[in-house]
């Protein structure tokens, strides 16, 4: 069966309740409105805050798994798969798979699929030019039924599974006069056609008796053999063939690399596998799957055709706000409502962009287009982000669209807005036992200004004004720490109050304060700026801090 291609829904980092409804939405409209042969799944960029979380809850939805980087990784890569090796096969055999194969490593494992080594060509090289003595064989420890399988042999007497692993290989010729002398207990022999002497060997106490050319052994040799503990192999070889073959009935395990093994994990990104093969030159890289499995190997080549994680992105279009490595990734789709910011794609992709105040809106005029029924909890999370955006249509950015929607949404859902409204809220606003940092990045958003000036904005909005200040004694001092850092010049918070509507704008960096008197024509007040009527930071804050940027960019 063919596996499902998979297409990736993802808002943006640090999102918000509309980055995450707005996914789990499209998600639902792309999967009941397609054939069934593509796999959308939503997902996101960031940690849920607590806003989303109770809604969610609330709905009854599981969050979207986590995706913070977009990057091609070894998964994304033609995995070589091979059939299981492991450390007893004989080193024909494994030489026989890497042709078979068009390999030249073999990753050796054992019944769990566990590495345990690395098998190579130049292994097999080596083997042939360092096994030169007579005890080599015997040092390797192959199995009798791996060597009668390397010299296409049959046994015909002894124990198949056990193993030779003392004495010496001995070839008999024609002058066995001496043969008492020459051969010894333990050893392995090769004999040719003569019956006295196949005798005269296995009374000397050998471990291991190959006829050659498939020579008929007479049912006395066979007889002593077996008394004797004598395993006796047939071979239809002949002498100077079995002699140069047995040496390859070695087994692999002897001679592989088990230490220093440089392996990938199918989680890997493909930069750092790059940077890694860069530096050494081996043939291939074992893959480890997140059960601690060999699933195969990658090489250089790989890398010269990975598959790009496909994805649709949803209430963003900047590549400052989007997952990690999102140019690695190939963009389909984009859904949004901010203003058009500096995502580039390689191809023309669908780009629905609405001047509405969320990106849920959409959705709901994406489900009428469809003529797909709403359910009620998709209808509760889609009115719950209209909510949380518009600021419960507090905000500049809400539309007749917006409310509308949100109404309807509502209704479908079975929820009173301003009930919900105020639980969402407060939920969001409850930040007990969060550090600073984390509620700094709970809602934050980065955008460059004239110069390239970097600077940073966050936003906590609630309708309990003690909760606020509350907030805003963690924050002043962290403030002043961060900024500088991350290559952001100025950082600014937006302390919300829904019902009064208004910020308490906190800010830090140098030129923040006379950035925000222009701005605004406002002065501080115990290092902090009261903006009445000011709520979006999207359509209110922003473009007065970029319109003050660009004043002071001509006047100098």
């Amino acid at each position: 069966m063919k596996t499902q291609e998979k297409i990736f829904i993802i808002g943006h980092k640090n999102p918000d309740t509309d980055s995450i409804c707005a996914a789990i939405a499209y998600a639902d409209i792309k999967t009941r409105s397609s054939q069934g042969t593509t796999h959308y799944l939503a997902r996101r960029a960031g940690h849920i805050n607590e806003e989303t979380a109770y809604v969610l809850n609330r709905f009854g939805i599981v969050p979207p798994a986590y995706l913070p980087n977009v990057g091609t990784q070894v998964k994304d890569m033609d995995i070589h798969a091979l059939p299981s090796v492991d450390k007893t096969m004989t080193i024909k055999t494994a030489w026989e798979l890497m042709k078979e194969n068009s390999v030249v490593t073999l990753p050796v494992v054992d019944e769990e699929r566990h590495l345990e080594g690395l098998f190579t060509i130049n292994d097999i090289a080596k083997s042939m030019m360092d096994t030169t003595g007579k005890s080599s064989l015997a040092q390797a420890r192959p199995q009798y039924q791996r060597i009668a399988e390397t010299i296409e042999g049959t046994i015909l007497s002894g124990d198949s599974h056990s193993c030779f692993e003392n004495g010496d290989v001995f070839v008999v010729t024609s002058d066995h006069e001496n043969l008492a002398e020459s051969v010894h207990q333990n050893d392995l022999v090769i004999a040719g056609n003569r019956e006295a002497e196949a005798i005269d060997a296995i009374n000397q106490g050998i471990s291991c008796l190959i006829i050659c050319e498939d020579t008929p052994v007479p049912d006395t040799a066979l007889e002593i053999a077996k008394d004797k503990g004598t395993v006796v192999i047939s071979s239809p070889l002949d002498t100077f063939s079995i002699v140069q073959l047995i040496n390859q009935s070695m087994p692999i395990g002897c001679m592989m690399k088990t230490s220093d093994l440089i392996t990938f994990s199918t989680e890997d990104y493909t930069d750092n596998v790059q940077a890694v093969m860069a530096k050494i030159r081996h043939q291939a890289f074992p893959v480890i799957d997140k059960k601690g499995r060999c699933i195969g190997t990658i090489s250089r080549r790989n890398l010269l055709d990975i598959h790009k994680k496909k994805v649709i992105l949803v209430d963003h279009n900047d590549k400052d706000q989007a997952a990690d490595n999102i140019e690695q990734a190939e963009i389909l789709e984009i859904i949004d409502h901010h203003k058009v910011g500096s995502l580039e794609t390689t191809s023309p992709i669908s780009f629905r962009n609405l001047p509405v105040g969320c990106t849920c809106t959409i959705m709901y005029q994406l489900y009428l287009d469809q003529k797909l029924e709403i359910s009620p909890s998709i209808a509760g999370l889609l009115c719950s982000a209209i909510i949380s955006d518009t600021l419960m249509f507090r905000s500049p950015t809400c539309t007749l669209q917006d409310k509308m929607a949100a109404g309807a949404l509502a209704l479908l859902a079975g929820i009173d807005i301003e009930q919900h409204a105020k639980a969402m809220f407060r939920a969001g606003s409850d930040l007990m036992g969060k550090s600073p940092d984390q509620i700094f990045y709970q809602d934050y958003k980065k955008f460059i200004g004239e110069g390239n000036l970097t600077f940073g904005v966050g936003q906590i909005s609630s309708m309990d004004n003690e909760n606020l200040e509350t907030i805003k004694a963690k924050l002043l001092p962290f403030l002043h720490a961060e900024a500088g850092k991350n290559d952001t010049s100025m950082v600014f918070f937006m302390l919300t109050n829904i019902l009064d509507e208004s910020t308490e704008l906190l800010y830090e960096g140098e030129g923040s304060e006379a950035l925000i008197q222009e701005a605004f024509q406002v002065e501080p007040t115990e290092g902090v700026f009261i903006l009445p009527g000011v709520v979006s930071r999207k359509k209110q804050l922003i473009p007065a801090i970029m319109e003050s940027m660009q004043a002071s960019e001509r006047s100098v």
